[in-house]
């Protein structure tokens, strides 16, 4: 029997915090998928929704799941370093899968067979479920990020470049989990204070 888990990420195009990647590999029997049928895209389900779901695939599935905090990101990019937490969600699985569903992205660097799917948490079981592990992961780790850099509003946006982040950007420049490299964002804010605001003064 061939083991197939599906890998997803979320973060990407946050402005602070990791891109946190979810590997999953779940069972063949439809008596246990009929727990999760609702798992679809993670975004698109609403965060008690999410959270009931986490809860039933960790019960049924197999589940690794890897990150890569800002600083990867900062220094080799982020697609880079959303194929490092991708990497180690595989790795963390404890069973070496025969072949991998990827929403989008390649991981040329394992031995395995890959199908990389455009849009694939919303057409692969397996992904959608990978997307709800990662993206309920990330959202707590980003809560506790609120509690220490309060002001930015973390517990609302999860590090996504709201009207909200933006604006507390402008009135505290980035903190110490902001992703500097992410340029764009921190338009409004001076070299000087970025360093300063990041303990480099």
């Amino acid at each position: 029997m061939r083991i197939i888990a599906g890998v997803d990420e979320v973060g990407r195009g946050c402005l602070a915090g990791p891109v946190l990647a979810a590997a999953v590999i779940l069972p063949d029997e439809r008596s246990k998928l009929r727990h999760i049928s609702g798992v679809r895209d993670s975004k698109e389900l609403r965060p008690e929704e999410r959270e009931r779901l986490f809860g039933r695939i960790l019960r049924i599935g197999t589940v690794g799941v890897g990150l890569a905090s800002h600083r990867l990101i900062d220094r080799y990019g982020i697609g880079p370093a959303t194929r490092f937490a991708m990497l180690k969600a595989v790795g963390r699985l404890g069973t070496e899968p025969d072949h991998l569903l990827i929403d989008w992205v390649r991981l040329p660097l394992l031995p395995c067979g890959q199908t990389s799917i455009v849009d694939g948490d919303a057409l692969c079981l397996s992904i959608a479920a990978a997307s709800v592990i990662a993206k309920v992961t990330r959202d707590r780790l980003m809560a506790k990020a609120a509690s220490k850099y309060p002001g930015y509003g973390f517990e609302h946006h999860k590090g996504y470049g709201t009207p909200e982040h933006h604006q507390a950007l402008v009135e505290h420049g980035p903190c110490a989990i902001h992703r500097l490299t992410f340029r764009p964002a921190f338009a409004d804010c001076t070299i000087a204070e970025m360093a300063h605001h990041n303990g480099h003064t």
